[in-house]
């Protein structure tokens, strides 16, 4: 027998055993700029909990389990009946119950209660963001349901619950509940506009009997879900008679109400998590809100939803920018480690740059929906979609950018960056891909100018400090001068309307080596178009430095 054929040596160890949220200081230094002094205690110690969990091996096991054993579909029991059910790998309850635990639901009852979610909502992204499906639902269905003062005062303590019953019964009788959202069919997708579910009034106040389908279902196992159809009593101007309802999975009388899951989604990332296609054939409902303003009901779910994409965009990215700063700190090359080389160096920078700005974009929309103002709210309305837009966009380069950082050990599964990969392009795709986004850009310009005024105002605070930022904000004011033909070019406003916040963002809070550096790269030019063409002039050791994940 032969002996030992080598040593391993210079290989990095496995990035575990750290506090995920302690060690991210973009996400430290956002939530103590935006969170009220007298809650900042208790936020810190919920976080970091939560970030020591996440950084722990065991949920690490979890989240590879979960995502190594998707979901599977059970129409029918052993007799034949109609159960439609799906079976989740006991990993994927255990991190959904840690999710609900965490106050991932539960913002809209919580003083500082966004910011505080939006950092969690990052750190746990990191862990495995299939269970994230349900989170974001769940809380994103607050706003809707508020549309029906009965309905949400039934439905809102289940929904902001930080307890997780897994089992499939009538909502009042559980502890907490969580609701998904089924609103595109196979027609019309992001048009909505072409949906033909149609919905017939009941003698029951406020009751439907639904008929159609739908082509993409979040959260098939949810307790209720928020649906658009066509009521059959609403004017046909407008929206067309499309009204909200929420569909309960299980009757009050205990009975599964009507919904058909034809087959669930084979996906390319996300796999731990169910999308389905589903089917009503008189499935019982009830209205949310007035019909034929359903597009108007549901406008606050999507909203929510689509900050919740930044979020995870961000903590995808963050992950992703943690493990390159981390293999490179450990894995030395050519004499040294590869962190001190020059043009490595120079790549980590500026993957760090394109995480904190992203960073920092996510807490400060966070923040405008916990104060709640006027003005805050015209922010959100060009904001959101901007900020969903670009920094999803951003997602995906990224973090390939830092898989390649890793070399052929990259591509391997078990470094967990594959699946960073195949999850990264999500964001960009579900809740309105680019196009959609960037025509809601379009849309807020042109119907609401208080949004262009309360987007400018915050940009302005940061005017005079930096001379590229100033020359951005002028040359993207000459952009809006003429609208005529926007739609043709409304993916590059859009993308300037989001530097120029991160930008005016990072001028403020930022270090000056992270806010110097993203000017000149993303405002001023000076840049290639690929990761790690920075100046060299820069300050990119402060910048990797300050990116990676340790305490």
């Amino acid at each position: 027998m032969a002996g030992s054929t080598h040593t391993v040596t210079n290989q990095p160890p496995p990035l575990l055993g750290h506090d995920v949220y302690a060690t991210d200081q973009a996400l430290v230094a956002a939530v103590e700029r935006h969170l009220h002094p007298g809650l900042l205690d208790e936020a810190r110690g919920e976080l970091s909990s939560l970030g020591r969990a996440a950084g722990s091996a065991q949920l690490h096991e979890w989240a590879a389990q979960a995502d190594g054993n998707p979901p599977v579909l059970r129409t029918h029991d052993r007799y034949g009946r109609r159960i439609d059910e799906v079976d989740f790998h006991p990993a994927w309850h255990r991190l959904l119950g840690k999710g609900v635990g965490a106050h991932l639901t539960s913002a809209w009852a919580r003083p500082g209660g966004h910011v505080r979610r939006a950092a969690a909502f990052v750190v746990w992204t990191q862990v495995e963001a299939g269970n994230c499906c349900p989170l974001s639902m769940t809380h994103a269905a607050v706003p809707a349901l508020r549309a029906d003062p009965g309905l949400a005062a039934e439905w809102e303590p289940l929904l902001t619950s930080t307890i997780y019953e897994r089992e499939l019964r009538p909502a009042r009788s559980k502890a907490g509940a969580l609701v998904g959202m089924a609103m595109t069919e196979k027609q019309g997708g992001s048009d909505v506009r072409a949906n033909t579910t149609s919905a017939r009034p009941l003698a029951e106040d406020g009751a439907y009997e639904l008929t159609g389908h739908k082509w993409f279902c979040s959260a098939p196992m949810s307790d209720g879900f928020l649906v658009l159809a066509r009521a059959s009593g609403a004017p046909e101007a407008g929206e067309g008679g499309l009204t909200c309802f929420l569909v309960p999975r299980v009757l009050e009388d205990g009975s599964r109400n009507v919904f058909r899951i034809q087959r669930l989604k084979d996906k390319l990332g996300n796999r731990s998590n169910a999308s389905a296609e589903v089917e009503f054939d008189g499935t019982w409902a009830r209205r949310v809100g007035e019909e034929g303003r359903g597009v108007r009901t549901i406008i606050g779910m999507v909203a929510a939803t689509r900050l919740d994409c930044v979020l995870a965009s961000a903590g995808l990215m963050r992950a992703a920018v943690a493990q390159a700063t981390h293999h490179c700190a450990h894995r030395e090359a050519f004499g040294g480690a590869l962190l001190d080389k020059p043009l490595m160096r120079n790549v980590l920078a500026d993957l760090a740059l394109e995480s904190e700005a992203a960073t920092t974009l996510g807490l400060r929309l966070a923040a405008a929906y916990d104060d709640g103002g006027e003005q805050e709210r015209a922010l959100l309305r060009i904001a959101v979609p901007a900020a969903k837009y670009w920094v999803a966009k951003r997602c995906a380069p990224v973090v390939v950018e830092a898989a390649e950082c890793l070399g052929g050990n990259g591509y391997v599964e078990e470094s967990g960056m594959p699946r960073l990969v195949r999850e990264s392009p999500l964001n960009s795709i579900w809740e309105g891909a680019g196009n959609v986004q960037a025509l809601d850009v379009l849309r807020a310009l042109r119907r609401e100018p208080e949004a262009l005024n309360a987007y400018l105002r915050e940009v302005g605070l940061a005017r005079g400090a930096d001379h590229r930022l100033d020359a951005a904000i002028k040359a993207l004011l000459t952009d809006l001068a003429d609208l005529d033909g926007a739609e043709a070019r409304a993916r590059r406003l859009t993308e300037r309307f989001a530097l120029v916040l991160q930008g005016s963002l990072l001028v403020r809070f930022a270090p000056p080596e992270v806010a110097d550096a993203f000017c000149a790269s993303r405002l001023g030019g000076d840049a290639g178009g690929a990761f790690g063409t920075l100046p060299h002039t820069l300050d990119l050791g402060a910048i990797v430095e300050r990116a990676r994940p340790v305490a």
